[in-house]
């Protein structure tokens, strides 16, 4: 995963965005059919799909025991029998990092710590999800969850900062944010786009957050009413390919919030295919939040190679 040193903001640029929603709408709306995946062809991309995702519990009842059942997961996401029957016993198969609360994650380090596979620990901090604390608490949250282990931090922008339009304010909250992080540490920055109001807001917090060094954008918490959608996606990618075509520097995306399905996992895929390029199909540019995604791969695949339906006793769901 490469970092993205940030620019200068430069405010004419935000000022001059432009989106036009029919547009996106009727993209978004025939990216599924742009390529068409049926049967054993889906095989490959949902395998892609399980190495991008970013395994996820972010509950309130949230204890040591079930972050640990969770990391364990992430490490052996398919079972046994699906990869002997797709002749990968041998492979490294595994998601691509385990995401939780700065509380937990040292349980999801103390998990990994006999085993010979390790992943990356992201966390979420900045007052996720509504962001509404003190810079000073925020910053605090970020060096905790550093302090804990965490290689991934997933900040929550001000949507406050952002309806208002005070973009210097954003730009510096987040450029802080980054600084927080060190330079050995990932962050991704979630836009909580069902509370931005506008494709244009979405667009340009987009790039205040690339300008101000985020090596990720995401779409949403999971908790807002409106999360991971294509057309939204789609104006986050244009974002993305705009920032590398004027700067040349690469920001990786992330959908999260709704992503349930083996076909939402494709349709995504898609998207960053058709929009951004084969680069955005690696874990190092594409991650997918979600926690009930890989219950759905696994039976899908178990399903292909074997021709029926598993029971919670086939693959443990």
């Amino acid at each position: 995963m490469s970092h993205n040193p940030g620019i200068t903001l430069d405010l004419g640029w935000i000022d001059s965005v432009r989106v036009n929603t029919s547009l996106v709408n009727s993209r978004a709306k025939n990216l599924p059919s742009s390529r068409v995946i049926k049967g054993k062809d889906r095989i490959p991309w949902l395998l892609r799909a399980v190495s991008c995702i970013d395994l996820t519990t972010l509950a309130g009842d949230d204890t040591p025991s079930n972050v640990k059942r969770l990391t364990h997961k992430a490490m052996n996401p398919l079972h046994r029998d699906i990869l002997g029957k797709l002749d990968m016993e041998d492979e490294d198969v595994r998601v691509a990092a385990v995401c939780v609360y700065p509380a937990r994650v040292s349980d999801a380090a103390a998990a990994m710590s006999n085993s010979s596979k390790k992943l990356p620990i992201a966390a979420v901090a900045t007052g996720f999800p509504t962001g509404q604390y003190s810079l000073e608490t925020r910053i605090a949250e970020i060096k905790f969850a550093v302090a804990m282990g965490a290689k991934e931090i997933d900040i929550v922008i001000s949507r406050t900062l952002a309806l208002r339009h005070e973009w210097t304010a954003l730009y510096e909250e987040i450029k802080a944010m980054k600084e927080a992080c060190g330079p050995h540490v990932h962050m991704k920055s979630i836009l909580a786009v069902g509370e931005l109001g506008t494709y244009v807001n979405v667009y340009k917090c987009s790039l205040i957050c690339m300008m101000a060094g985020s090596d990720f954008i995401k779409t949403s918490t999971g908790k807002e009413g409106v999360n991971a959608i294509l057309p939204v996606g789609l104006v986050m990618a244009r974002a993305i390919r705009d920032y590398l075509r004027r700067t040349g520097f690469i920001v990786g995306f992330k959908p999260a919030g709704g992503i349930r399905t083996s076909s939402d996992a494709i349709n995504w895929l898609i998207l960053m295919k058709e929009e951004l390029g084969n680069d955005w199909l690696s874990n190092n540019l594409f991650r997918i939040g979600a926690s009930g995604l890989l219950t759905d791969i696994e039976k899908t695949l178990f399903k292909m190679v074997n021709g029926y339906a598993p029971t919670a006793r086939d693959i443990g769901c």
